[in-house]
């Protein structure tokens, strides 16, 4: 029998993923920004400190892809909204986003924007917005 290469099939790693950045299938992490869950302590009036988590603010949201030409669907947080919406759409945003970053997903759609769309383009974009 031969090496199966699906990404699925991989073993887990130390963080749980089969990636090592963390994506889990269904877990709370932005698939933009790669934030996810913090941990610190919830401090009463006597100030006794008990452990606790404190989640992203993650969205359902659709962006629409010019490159693509449709709409993609991606857990993220509000912060990463606003960081696709400075940078100009979720195209440039992907562009210039670090694979290490991003989700599964998310980077599977920036090569297939950097596939269609050559890098050039946006460069000439943001010069224009300037």
């Amino acid at each position: 029998m031969g090496v199966n290469l699906n990404p699925w099939h991989r073993p887990l790693m130390r963080d749980g993923s089969r990636d090592g950045r963390g994506f889990l299938a269904m877990s709370r992490r932005c698939e933009l920004t790669a934030k996810g869950p913090m941990v610190g302590h919830k401090v009463s009036h006597s100030n006794i400190k008990t452990k606790r988590r404190f989640l992203p603010n993650l969205c359902n949201v659709t962006f629409i892809s010019d490159a693509l030409g449709r709409n993609v669907r991606l857990r993220v947080s509000t912060n990463a909204i606003k960081s696709v919406d400075h940078r100009g759409g979720l195209d440039a945003f992907l562009i210039k986003a670090k694979a290490d970053v991003l989700s599964p997903r998310a980077l599977e759609l920036k090569r297939a924007i950097e596939k269609k769309v050559p890098k050039a383009e946006f460069v000439k974009k943001a010069a224009k917005a300037s």
